[in-house]
């Protein structure tokens, strides 16, 4: 059933009462992309599941019990999707680490994977898109309220990287010159207290930085602290979109630049990034592994690239996207198309494989559900997930924020990390205090 109430005020209230809940938040939608939310939460005989990568072992949680059922996420998902009804509904995330046939460290904070099973849903329309977020003036939100102001943020910022970046960017460039990476995606983790709640903090997010993949997931199970999480989105990317046609479809984003104060600045700004070459050859990079990665589960003939490098602007930054879309196969089920796909070329660089253990070496820290894929998963068949960028995530006690950036032989560490500040501006804002 869909309504045309308070989606906000639905969510603050389901989630001071139900442990487990999830809000996939249309309020920032795009043209492109679906424009209502979906709050949902369980009763303590639903079933959510959790993964550790450290341990591998998937656990299953429902009526009070907790029983490890397998060791690969995407196959336990699977094996609870064919058991289920066509109308069942799965909403969760899967973290960097999710696939254990990969290299990704595991993240010793939250889980590296989360699926829930609501017996209760509601959606709610946001109505239309124009009239939520204006004409694309720079800085547009869909709610003024309560917002501190940027610039204290933005006074944090350290003047130069630390040495952890500097070395790892070094590092990161020797592979590039040597030919073991035409591309690899360096991001950090930041971890930020803060005295803010999960709900409020969501709140705050999703007044500043409005995105077509916004929502809030929260799972605490009683006695498994192992199994508690919160993440908050704000995240701009389509990871993968599912259709009842099985028509498969991601649409990459490798090109970001701050959005200006001024019309004419922000449009000059805008005009630098559908232009510039470093960013056009990292999105042509990104296209042609997703290509590859959609040919491995797509009917012969049918990948193409209906958008390539289109700009789009959201509140805090113009963005370089693209469109990469495919039939699945016969033989090919949704999950094992998520599976294949994952994680994000976006989020790796390429080749996938060579350049995802350039990270694993050179990264301080572990990306946990940053750069997984968050969303929706149906019975039926259709699935609807974004990349976790943008992205805040809790256990409870401090937050953590990932960022990052692509890094070509042509990057300049000073303007790289920059980059990956001003991605987190509006995370950090969220936090405040004062």
């Amino acid at each position: 059933m869909t309504t045309h109430g308070d989606a906000a005020a639905a969510f603050t209230e389901i989630a001071a009462s139900y442990s487990r809940c999830v809000w996939l938040d249309g309020g920032g939608a795009r043209e492109w992309s679906r424009q209502r939310s979906i709050i949902g939460w369980l009763d303590d005989d639903d079933v959510s599941l959790t993964y550790d990568a450290a341990a591998r072992e998937v656990t299953r949680h429902a009526g009070g019990r907790s029983e490890v059922v397998g060791d690969d996420p995407f196959v336990v998902l699977e094996a609870e999707l064919a058991a289920g009804s066509p109308s069942d509904q799965w909403f969760g995330y899967f973290g960097y680490a999710a696939r254990p046939d990969l290299s990704a460290r595991p993240d010793p904070d939250l889980p590296d994977a989360i699926w829930m099973r609501p017996s209760h849903i509601r959606m709610f329309d946001h109505g239309p898109l124009v009239s939520r977020l204006g004409a694309g003036a720079p800085h547009t939100s869909t709610s003024g309220e309560g917002e501190p102001p940027l610039v204290e943020v933005r006074a944090q910022r350290a003047s130069k990287p630390p040495a952890d970046y500097d070395a790892a960017f070094a590092a990161v460039q020797e592979h590039l010159h040597a030919g073991n990476s035409y591309e690899v995606n360096l991001t950090h983790r930041l971890r930020v207290a803060s005295e803010i709640d999960p709900a409020s903090a969501y709140l705050r997010l999703r007044s500043l930085n409005p995105a077509p993949y916004a929502g809030f997931l929260q799972h605490s199970v009683p006695d498994r602290p192992d199994a508690t999480g919160w993440l908050l989105s704000s995240s701009p990317e389509r990871y993968a979109l599912v259709t009842a046609d099985r028509t498969l479809e991601a649409k990459p984003i490798k090109g970001t630049t701050a959005r200006a104060e001024s019309r004419a600045e922000d449009e000059a700004a805008r005009e630098r990034l559908a232009t510039d070459p470093k960013y056009r050859a990292e999105n042509l990079m990104i296209v042609d592994l997703l290509r590859n990665d959609l040919s491995q589960v797509c009917e012969v003939g049918t990948v193409d690239v209906p958008t390539l490098m289109e700009v789009e602007s959201y509140a805090s930054v113009h963005q370089l996207v693209s469109t990469v879309r495919g039939r699945l196969r016969d033989d090919v089920t949704t999950v094992a198309a998520l599976r294949a796909l994952f994680p994000a070329g976006s989020m790796t660089g390429a080749p996938k494989l060579r350049t995802m253990e350039i990270i694993d070496a050179v990264e301080a820290t572990p990306r946990g559900a940053y750069a997984g894929a968050f969303g929706w998963v149906s019975g039926d068949g259709r699935a609807d997930l974004g990349v976790i960028i943008r992205t805040l995530l809790t256990a409870g006690d401090d937050y953590l924020v990932g960022t990052g950036g692509g890094i070509t032989v042509d990057s300049d560490v000073a303007d790289e990390y920059a980059e990956t500040q001003w991605k987190a501006d509006r995370l950090l804002q969220a936090l405040a205090t004062s």
